[in-house]
């Protein structure tokens, strides 16, 4: 299990970044040809983009709630992101490709995502007795003490920083 920080921290990001939200929905459990090849090409693709921080992905968190599956990913860049999301050499590609055909728009299985590009002082964040975790996993934590003490003093600290 992931070292717990028993004090009040914050995240810091260098310049602009992405949060984007992926997931998928089964809609219909008993048609599980329909899904589970759904459900199983997210961690593929994970497992590539961590294995190539160069492609830009920064950190990932996972959550099961059945029906739901959602992943929150954050990038370096919106660049990055569609970048990797059209290289057909890339395992998103043919992933994409593969639902398309198998499945389309024929109910069985939702797919989802949504997309933020978060410009320097326009997010905060605030974590105490946690692991590293979310924005402060993908950038850097640092201890929410002096201005990072309040949401108002954070959010003024990210945008002195351009």
């Amino acid at each position: 299990m992931a070292e717990i920080i028993k004090e009040r921290m914050t995240a810091e990001m260098e310049g602009e970044f992405v949060v984007f939200m992926i997931g998928m929905r089964v809609n219909q459990p008993w048609k599980f040809w329909k899904w589970l090849p759904v459900s199983r090409a997210m961690p593929k693709m994970l497992r590539e983009l961590s294995k190539h921080p160069e492609l830009g992905l920064l950190h990932y968190h996972t959550y099961f709630t059945f029906p739901y599956v959602t992943v929150i990913q954050y990038w370096r860049s919106f660049d990055a992101l569609v970048s990797y999301a059209g290289n057909k050499d890339a395992g998103h590609f043919p992933a994409w490709v593969d639902f398309n055909r198998k499945v389309g728009s024929n109910g069985s299985v939702g797919i989802w995502h949504e997309t933020y590009r978060v410009e320097p002082g326009a997010f905060e964040s605030v974590y105490n007795n946690m692991p590293a975790f979310g924005l402060a996993a993908a950038g850097k934590a640092v201890p929410a003490v002096g201005r990072r003490s309040t949401a108002a003093g954070r959010m003024k600290s990210h945008s002195d920083q351009e």
